[in-house]
């Protein structure tokens, strides 16, 4: 079988996994222990990266013709691709994040949404929070003044029925009082009527006297 057609699935491979990548970066895995290799591996796949080692001329045949042709001059010595096509900034961020406690590991360069960085570039996108990061920030940052503005409404409406409280006891103090005097206007009409009903027994007892 000749060598063409051994190198071609791996580089169809490569092709694939480089196709709609938001990211590809570049790394110098030389000194990783195999439990250092075995825990990056497993970080990057929790972040939805791809991460394999291949040999630089595979990684050169599939790169041409795509934004990650830009990478084909960092393609010397050992070399893995951590490949995203969900989080741009996962690769650079997980791989930084690991070089911390694992000095060997080196980015070598990196191609995110179409933008070549070189090594230097790559650590400030590592920097760059994930996208759930920053659409947590932003829900916060708009929730905050609906929150502010839900608090202000609550405190308003218990001061409005404090005041409202105050009338209500008044007017319930004042009640009694209408009544009473509305007892006490009644009373003197109730007093006289029966001296209004007495004037026709008088006339009644002169007309007798007469007879």
């Amino acid at each position: 079988m000749a060598k063409v057609e051994i190198k071609q699935p791996i580089v169809e491979e490569i092709s694939e996994a480089i196709k709609d990548a938001q990211s590809v970066v570049l790394v110098d895995y030389r000194g990783l222990t195999v439990a250092q290799d075995t825990q990056l591996r497993k970080e990057l796949r929790e972040a939805g990266v791809v991460y394999k080692v291949y040999k630089n001329t595979m990684m050169n045949f599939a790169f041409k013709g795509t934004d990650f042709e830009a990478l084909a001059p960092f393609l010397e010595g050992p070399s893995a691709a951590a490949i995203s096509k969900t989080d741009a900034t996962a690769p650079a961020r997980v791989i930084a994040k690991f070089a911390k406690t694992a000095k060997d590991l080196e980015i070598k360069a990196g191609v995110v949404e179409g933008q070549f960085y070189d090594a230097k570039g790559m650590e400030a996108i590592a920097n760059i929070p994930s996208r759930e990061e920053l659409l947590s920030k932003l829900l916060g940052s708009i929730q905050s003044p609906i929150t502010n503005f839900a608090r202000c409404m609550n405190q308003l409406a218990e001061k409005g029925g404090a005041a409202g409280a105050a009338p209500a006891e008044e007017a319930k103090q004042e009640a009694p009082a209408a009544e009473e005097a509305k007892v006490e206007e009644a009373a003197p009409v109730a007093e006289e009527a029966p001296a209004t009903e007495e004037a026709p027994a008088t006339e009644t007892a002169e007309a007798n006297a007469e007879a």
